[in-house]
């Protein structure tokens, strides 16, 4: 018993050795960051800031690689099976903790994946057609209410978080509302527009041109709490439905098996881009605060959203392709 005790002791040893030693030496190649997303949306567009900021600090160039389809877990697959070393990360939003919606996933995100840093937070903006004959949320649910399945909202695509926020909110005020799924955030925001639907939640960042210009109307956000953005606007919780929460958010994993030193590097380099005022200012100016933080407060936070959006996903009968 003692020689196993020994053999293993060694071995721990060793393991610890070869981690030092890679901590050490890292990075040791360019850094990869996956993005799921196509170039342009906000995803991509926090990636491409963090990763010019993340190449003039660490010593080696940092390669946004976009890698859409399949609600991001394409490029979170990839992630998933790359070397565990601290060259491959991904940025992800919300969607990661959302699996139930997949039939299939060939990762999973709590055993092949390993939390970073969050990035950033932001909510959605709960908008309308002017033609639609509501000021706040009260009068909206009012009107749901009244006209059961003659309301339209449209959303970015089925499962998308726009999507998913909208059954939440119509399973927390019992009303009876149409899905019209469209292919982006963009094209449900053209269809708004139009009026060929009355409502969608969108990103504050791509509806404040629209809202200025009196096109749309805005009544209320998303989060637990005003956005920065938007601090005119109440949150829906205020505005009539308590407990109502919902974020949109991206954060970097890297894959599951990192040495921890590697990982702590990571952490301390993102959370000093972060906190930079200049990077401040640019993510505000997308919808996001910005928060980074330990990876443990990224892992509490996937934590909580995949036991969030489990009920949801399962009451609408949602599923992706």
């Amino acid at each position: 018993m003692s020689g196993k005790l020994g053999a293993l002791g060694l071995l721990a040893l060793g393991l610890c050795c070869t981690s030092g030693a890679a901590a050490q030496t890292y990075p040791s190649k360019p850094i990869r960051i996956l993005v799921g997303f196509s170039p342009g949306g906000a995803v991509d567009i926090s990636a491409r800031v963090v990763a010019q900021k993340l190449a003039q600090t660490i010593g080696q160039p940092v390669i946004v690689d976009n890698r859409p389809g399949a609600s991001g877990n394409i490029a979170a697959d990839l992630t998933a099976k790359a070397p565990p070393d601290g060259h491959a990360l991904l940025v992800a939003n919300v969607t990661i903790a959302m699996p139930s919606l997949f039939a299939k996933l060939a990762y999973d995100v709590t055993r092949d994946l390993t939390p970073v840093s969050l990035i950033a937070v932001g909510p959605s903006v709960l908008v309308v057609h002017p033609s639609v004959p509501v000021r706040n949320v009260k009068e909206l649910i009012a009107l749901a209410r009244a006209k059961p399945k003659a309301f339209l909202y449209g959303s970015g695509g089925v499962g998308n978080i726009t999507h998913l926020e909208m059954e939440l909110l119509a399973s927390m005020t019992k009303a009876d509302m149409v899905h019209v799924p469209y292919k982006g955030g963009g094209p449900a925001a053209v269809a708004l527009l139009s009026g060929e639907v009355g409502m969608i939640f969108g990103e504050p960042a791509s509806m404040i041109a629209y809202l200025k210009a009196g096109k749309l109307r805005a009544i209320a956000v998303t989060s637990a709490k005003r956005a920065l953005s938007l601090p005119e606007l109440p949150t829906v919780a205020e505005a009539g439905v308590p407990g109502f929460d919902v974020t949109s958010w991206n954060g970097i994993l890297t894959p599951a098996g990192t040495p921890r030193e590697i990982i702590a590097r990571l952490n301390a380099e993102l959370n000093r881009i972060i906190a930079a005022p200049a990077m401040r200012e640019r993510l505000i100016s997308l919808g996001y605060e910005p928060v980074g933080g330990p990876p443990e407060k990224f892992g509490a936070l996937i934590t909580s959203e995949l036991a969030k959006w489990a009920p949801v996903v399962k009451a609408a009968n949602i599923r992706v392709d």
